[in-house]
Parts: C-alpha cells; structure tokens; sequence
C-alpha cells in the first residue's frame, strides 16, 4: 500500500538508483517501485554506482553493503565528503543489521537504513518520505 499522502504525488521529476550485486534483489526492488513514475537505474557494485552517480546525480540512493568492488559503507563515505554529491539521500539496503553496521551507516551519512528481506510497505514509505525531504530541500 502506497503512504496516503504520497498516492497522489508526481514522482516523474525524480531519479533513483538502486545498487546491489545481486540481479534478483534489484529486480524485486524494480517491481516493488514499478508504480511510481522516477527514472530507476541500476547499479552492480559500488564502483558501477560512483561512476553512474558521476555520469548523472540521482535524488535517492537506495544502496545494499555487502557488495564486490567497493562496498555500500564506502560509496556513503566517498559521496558525503564530495561537496557535489553530500547533500544525496541515501537509504541503506541490506542483510547486515546489527547494531554495529546500523550505527556504521547512519554514522557515515544514511538517510534510512531497510534490513533485507524488504518488506514492500516499508520499502514505499521510506521512498516517498526521501524523495518528499528531497522536495523540500529544494524550496
């Protein structure tokens, strides 16, 4: 169920990556979000994810850790002491969720943080409540 307050909200002005390693979770989260009207891509790795960010700055991260390359703790650490990239949200996906990792990535600069398995419900909220902080950011 999409949040009331963002079922009736245009979302086709924002853009969002999704990075993880593993093509099965980035598909889930593809079809998750399949109602919202964003730009969605992709990213394999965190380094894939520093050269996309590059290419074209998203407005939302949504950023597993445990990935080969470079992993999420990393690319939240390189794009929060970047000036041009501080200011993206960024909302942590991932199977690590002890109290440690948690801390580690709200520490280094996470918006959010969704312990896997995701749950749609919380995975649509927290998209809409991110990209809705981005909005206001921008006024």
């Amino acid at each position: 169920m999409i949040p009331l307050y963002a079922q009736d909200h245009d979302y086709s002005k924002y853009n969002v990556l999704a990075v993880d390693d593993i093509p099965i979770n980035l598909l889930l989260v593809q079809k998750m979000l399949a109602r919202y009207n964003f730009t969605l891509r992709t990213a394999a790795n965190g380094q894939q994810a520093l050269d996309a960010i590059a290419e074209q700055k998203p407005d939302l991260i949504l950023l597993d850790l445990m990935m080969p390359v470079v992993d999420g703790f990393e690319v939240i650490r390189r794009l929060k002491e970047n000036p041009e990239t501080a200011d993206i949200n960024i909302v942590i996906l991932s199977a690590l969720n002890s109290n440690e990792d948690v801390v580690k990535g709200f520490s280094l600069g996470a918006n959010d943080f969704i312990m896997k398995p995701i749950i749609m419900e919380r995975l649509l909220t927290c998209v809409s409540t991110q990209l809705q902080l981005v909005e206001a950011k921008k006024k």
